[in-house]
Formats: C-alpha cells, structure tokens, sequence
C-alpha cells in the first residue's frame, strides 16, 4: 500500500513539473509573437508615414500619406479655440514657440502642395460628363459604394438626388465590376434633361495593397461588403476637394443643394459632418453596448457623411484608421462606422454635427418619435437602414422607395411622384409607428412642389 502510494506521489510530482514547464513555454511563445506581432504594426505604421509617391498598378493602390500636415490640427483637444496645457500666447518664450510653430505650418503646407501635384487622382472605368454642365464650380459632389446586390437602389438614390436638385451634380461610383454595364446602361437611358447636368464617373472596388496586401480581404469585407471602400477615398480621389458621401440606402427628400451648404459652416479644424446615432439614451447602442471609443455621448451615424477631401489629407486620417482598426479590431461591431467613432473620439474638434432630420432612420420613429426637428419640419434625407426601402418591417420607407422607384423621368413632380407617396403611405398608415406619421416623410417635397410652382407662375 505504502509503495502504490509513493508511485502515486511520483507520477504527481512529475505531472506538475511537466505541466509547469509547458505553460512556461508556452507563455514564452505566445509573448514572442505578440512581439513579433508589435514589431510587423510599427513597421507597418512607421512605412506608411514616409513621404512617398503613389504607385498605380492595375487596380492595385499603394496609399502612402505624408505624417506632414498645412492645419496645426493638433493644437486643438477638441474645443474649438481651446489649446493643450492651457497655455496663453505672449508669455516667457510661448512667442518664439509659435513663431516658429508657424514657419514650420507654412513648411509643411507648401511641402503637402507639392507632393500633392505630384499625385494622381483613381482614374475611372467609365466616365461620362453631362453636356449642359459649363460651371465648375456650381458642382456639387456626390460619392456611393455599390456591391452585391445594390445596384438598383444605387440607381434609385442617384434619381432621388437629380430630381430635386437645381445645381450639377458629379456622382462618383465605386462599385464592383460585375455592376458597371448595368450602372452605365440606367444612367445613360435617363433623359437628355437630367442626364445632361450629372457627370458621372464609375471607379472599381480599391483597397490598397502593399502594407495592407494580407488584408486586403478584411478590410473588403468589414461589416457590410466594401462598405470600408468609404475610408480611403480622401486618398482615391485627390482632385476633389469635398464629396458627400451616402449609402446606397438613403433617399434625399429634399435638394441635396441644402445639405452641401454645411461645408460652409464649417470651422478652421472641421473635416467632416456626421449626424448621431441616436437622439434618445435609452435607446442608444454605443452608450449600452460598445467595447470601444465613440464620439460624444450617443456616437455617430456613417450613412450619410460630409467629407472635406482636401482637409482630411492634410492630416494623418488614413494612418490613423489603420492603427484604431489594428487596436480596436476584435471590439467593433459596425465595422467602418465604429472606425469612424473611433477616429472623432480622440478628435473631436475635427467633426461638425448636422441634426437627425439629414439623416432620418427607422430608429427615430418605430418606437417613439424622437427626431424633433423632422417632427416639426419633414425629414430631409432619408436612410433606410437595416433593408427596410425593401421590407414590410417599416413600410413608411419602403412606400417612399417605391414611389421614387415607380416615378417616371419628365412626369410632374406634384401629379405623379408626390401623389405616389401619399397613396403609398395612406396604404400603410396602421402599419407600425412610422407609418402614423406620414407628414414627416412627405412634408420637404410637399414644400419643394410648392416651391417650384410660385417660381413658374407668371408675374401678374
């Protein structure tokens, strides 16, 4: 008995130490790789902000940015006029310091200018300039990202936006090839009066390669498909100034003319405007739910966005996004829209914020009504989040889509397309909360019909 219990004892011990020494192991490994793994990040954020020059190989993008920067952005925490340390101008040596601090802004701002020129804008598939399109500088510039099946309500956006728009628009597509012919064939069958004010332009998919090749596919598939495609285009179009930027699920009830005028709102450090995620906090995700940074106390909504090209540049944004994703990748949800929560956590300042009704989901009517100013005056873009533009889950915008949708080129704005609308939304009006509130939906283009007609009547 006593020599069964000291075998026992000894194959005890010997399981210990052997146990001990695979865990010393294997904690030595894993502290190597996650070693090796620091050393492939800094390198690769080390190469990224090395001022070099694009190279354009196929649809193969190398996305180098200059860490250089024209804005003194980092002179803000994010309340605009308010600079770290609290420190005041004109003390002790603070006035040498911001001379110099100024020299070197000028440096850099003409060093940016110069690679700038040097680099070459995303040249598209097919582009099509309209014929009526004289002035420039009246454009106004629309980006959207179509994949999968997204097509026909990319078609249908891009109605909604000419139909009530008075200035020319450039539409910049970036969509997968398989959707070209068919984005080129609908937009070459409008007619001569509206095709002739749009310049259209089709990009393929772009992700970069080269430091970001082993991620190529992550970065396609992140959240919804090629919904990152959105992050790099400061770096895809470097000819464009600003560009609105929507999803393929939103409808513009009312001039888009209205919602590019908050470029001009915009502050010396703003680069870009968002609308929040949520009006009530109760109800909110991000304050509930996130396992990362987000902007404000409710967080941002992507779908449609404002996006200063030339400001956004002239900052380190693209490394920036790449570093959050890298730190933040197994705690995001949204995927883009996370990354971009993330970014204007830790710069505030650099975001302007429009109001709900610029950005009218579900989420503000299928519960409670809780976007006030849409409320009072009309929605005036509307996203159709979660695919309800093509579900019964809330038919209020699926009867919009619909009445767009159905809506022919030429026909009277007020007789066809408005009297669609109410018919649609009269036919779902006990269908759910949305539905109840069908002046919300309608009043904008009730306003733009009236609009329209006391200019074309003739003067008594």
């Amino acid at each position: 008995m006593r020599r069964k219990w000291t075998m026992l004892f000894r194959f005890g011990m010997t399981v210990v130490v052997f146990s001990g020494l695979a865990v010393y192991y294997m904690n030595n490994f894993l502290q190597k790789e996650e070693t090796k793994k620091r050393e492939l990040v800094r390198a690769d954020f080390q190469f990224e902000n090395k001022v070099a020059e694009i190279d354009w190989k196929d649809e193969n993008i190398v996305l180098v940015r200059s860490n250089q920067s024209g804005y003194d952005f980092e002179d803000y925490d994010g309340e605009v006029g308010s600079r770290k340390g609290g420190e005041k101008p004109g003390k002790g040596g603070n006035d040498e310091k911001s001379t110099n601090k100024k020299v070197k802004a000028e440096t850099l701002k003409e060093n940016e200018i110069r690679h700038e020129k040097e680099r070459h804008s995303l040249k598209p598939v097919i582009e099509k300039k309209g014929g009526n399109i004289a002035d420039t500088s009246a454009l106004i510039h629309l980006s959207v990202v179509a994949c999968g099946d997204r097509g026909p309500e990319t078609l249908i956006l891009l109605k909604s936006a000419v139909l009530l728009s008075a200035s020319p628009l450039v539409f910049y597509i970036f969509a997968e090839e398989a959707l070209h012919k068919d984005l080129r064939d609908q937009l070459e069958f409008w007619p001569a009066e509206f095709k002739g004010r749009v310049w259209y332009k089709i990009f393929n998919i772009s992700i970069p390669s080269g430091t970001e090749k082993r991620r190529a596919d992550e970065w396609l598939k992140l959240f919804k498909l090629c919904a990152s495609q959105r992050l790099f285009i400061p770096d895809l179009l470097t000819d464009v100034d600003s560009v609105i930027y929507v999803d393929t699920d939103v409808l513009f009830v009312s001039p888009l003319d209205y919602l590019w005028k908050f470029f001009s709102e915009f502050n010396a450090t703003q680069l870009a405007a968002l609308a929040p995620e949520h009006e009530e906090p109760t109800a909110g995700w991000y304050n509930r739910f996130a396992r990362h940074p987000y902007y404000g106390p409710l967080g941002v909504n992507s779908g449609v966005m404002l996006m200063n090209l030339t400001r956004m540049r002239q900052t380190t944004w693209l490394a920036d996004i790449k570093k959050y994703h890298e730190e933040y990748r197994y705690q995001i949800t949204w995927g883009d829209q996370d990354l971009i929560n993330i970014y204007f956590h830790f710069h505030p300042g650099r975001l302007y914020l429009f109001s709900c009704d610029w950005n009218y989901r579900p989420d503000h009517c299928m519960y409670m009504s809780n976007c006030k100013p849409a409320k009072e005056d009309g929605a005036k873009v509307l996203h159709g989040a979660r695919r309800v533009m093509h579900n019964e889950k809330q038919p209020a915008f699926k009867a919009v889509y619909d009445a767009f949708r159905d809506h022919r080129f030429g026909a009277s704005l007020q007789y066809d397309l408005l009297e669609r609308m109410k018919k649609n939304l009269k036919f779902v009006e006990h269908n759910g909360n949305c539905a109840s509130m069908p002046n919300t939906f309608m009043y904008q283009l009730e306003q733009f019909v009236f609009r329209n007609e006391m200019r074309q009547k003739p003067a008594l």
